[in-house]
């Protein structure tokens, strides 16, 4: 038995730093000392009641560590829990971190980097010359989709709120930005931007804000992949306006689907580290907690205060 201190949500909007025991590992767990747990918005979902997880629970399920015992070096996207000094962790849930990747850098890595892989390699598989709309280009998502689909031979028109954050992603390889913040007709510039044609793709994790623009931006039968919801959930769509919009598609996909089985995570979390490792895939960390202030993390993440991916450090 191991005393760890744990971050516990015990109402929507409070986060509690508690010390909890943790029990020794069962046959097909390890214990993991943790050195970074990623904050990501489905932490947002759960606390606001979008996804039914029964309160008090504890927090957090990406991360990064080291075995205890063994000091091998490990990383993970689905441990329940994960925000702890340390944790017990299902084997099959973790994937080898190669030499040469840190440890904070992993952890930041796994469910975004991940994510951008199945979505453009998976959900709509990118092809040389196809056209994409990146929302919140900037973002930790955003920011690897413009480099995976600029790798996969792809053009991207980005959408982001600030001048910054637009450069930012004028510089990872968009090569076109624009302020979806805007009262402007944003599928109109879009188009613009694209020659006055759709996008073949719209890659939107915002959701309430874009959905429409989104939608607006496609070719016909262009597919747009709703990831995310950071500014609202989508209401209900009229399924009409997919046949007058030109045939289009809509998918609203999870990365637990894409990596349900042990061979598709290692391969998933394979190349994303790989990439990572020879230079070709670049994960900006946009700030680092200690567990105390966790608060003001999901503050800054919901506030759209940050670039690239925030961290929590046990």
């Amino acid at each position: 038995m191991t005393s760890t201190e744990a971050l516990v949500v015990t109402a929507p909007d409070q986060l509690e730093l508690q010390q909890v025991e943790v029990p020794d590992p069962e046959q097909d767990q390890v214990q993991v000392r943790v050195a970074a747990v990623g904050v990501n918005f489905i932490e947002v979902y759960q606390r606001q009641g979008v996804y039914d997880v029964p309160l008090p629970f504890r927090i957090c399920s990406e991360g990064a560590g080291e075995v205890v015992g063994t000091g091998e070096r490990v990383a993970w996207a689905q441990v329940p829990g994960s925000a702890a000094q340390v944790i017990n962790a299902p084997r099959d849930a973790l994937v080898p971190v190669p030499d040469g990747v840190d440890l904070e850098v992993a952890a930041a890595a796994m469910l975004q980097g991940m994510t951008a892989h199945y979505l453009v390699n998976s959900t709509y598989s990118v092809k040389p010359g196809d056209v994409a709309l990146v929302h919140a280009a900037a973002g930790g998502v955003g920011r690897l989709l413009v480099q995976m689909i600029t790798e996969r031979g792809g053009e991207v028109i980005a959408t982001a709120g600030t001048q910054g954050k637009r450069d930012i992603a004028l510089a990872l390889g968009a090569r076109a930005a624009i302020d979806y913040t805007q009262d402007d007709d944003l599928a109109e510039q879009v188009r613009d931007a694209n020659d006055g044609r759709g996008v073949d793709v719209a890659y939107d994790g915002v959701g309430k804000a874009t959905f429409d623009a989104s939608l607006g931006s496609l070719r016909p039968r262009g597919m747009l992949v709703l990831f995310g919801g950071s500014s609202g959930q989508v209401p209900p769509l009229d399924l009409q306006r997919l046949n007058s919009g030109g045939s289009l598609y809509v998918t609203r996909p999870t990365l637990g689907h894409y990596i349900a089985t042990r061979e598709e995570l290692l391969l998933r979390s394979g190349e994303v580290l790989e990439s990572i490792r020879t230079g070709s895939l670049d994960v900006e960390i946009g700030g680092r907690y200690p567990l105390a202030e966790a608060s003001q993390a999901y503050a800054d993440l919901e506030g759209r205060r940050t670039v690239g991916k925030l961290l929590l450090v046990p």
